[in-house]
């Protein structure tokens, strides 16, 4: 009977300590969602200090070799100035592989900018006649690379943001919501 009791015991500690660590895994993904995102959910994240260092909002989007972002949605209150991190988490060279941070402005077609992008290698993928559909964009990265842009988030709105290495645009975008 004791062995019974110790065994049940044990199941029962190994099943609160594995429910425990599931809490604080998701505690970790919250935190990340909460870049940048309203100062109410942030004051509950262990990274505030990390993210809005000296006023200025930090945030990190990861790209991979299989085309995709980590994130779909990244937020900021608008005038806020931000740094935005481009992490490229694969292994393959930006000739083949390349990603970049490109922010558009409201009412730009991502797919007809993707397409004039495309074809134009020689400017890291950004039209020469881009003028007022970008906000912001960070230079193209490869394997293990990073790159950092710093801007001033727009008025409130929904903004598009995309890798404008030829074909990616259809994977690998997202929304830059500003509050």
């Amino acid at each position: 009977m004791k062995i019974v009791k110790l065994t049940l015991s044990l199941l029962l500690a190994v099943s609160l300590v594995a429910c425990g660590g599931e809490e604080k895994k998701e505690e970790k993904k919250e935190s990340k969602v909460s870049i940048g995102s309203q100062t109410e959910q942030r004051e509950t994240s262990t990274q505030d200090n990390e993210d809005a260092m000296d006023g200025v909002v930090q945030l990190t989007l990861e790209g991979s070799d299989q085309m995709k972002f980590n994130k779909k949605t990244l937020k900021a209150k608008a005038g806020s100035e931000i740094e935005l991190t481009l992490k490229h988490v694969g292994e393959m060279s930006k000739q083949a592989m390349g990603h970049n941070f490109v922010l558009l402005n409201k009412g730009v077609d991502m797919m007809e900018f993707g397409e004039r992008a495309a074809g134009a290698s020689d400017n890291g993928y950004i039209p020469t006649d881009a003028g007022d559909d970008v906000i912001a964009h960070t230079e193209m990265i490869g394997g293990g690379e990073s790159a950092t842009v710093t801007f001033i988030a727009p008025e409130k709105g929904e903004y598009d943001f995309i890798c404008s290495f030829p074909g990616h645009v259809a994977l690998m975008k997202g929304k830059f919501i500003v509050e």
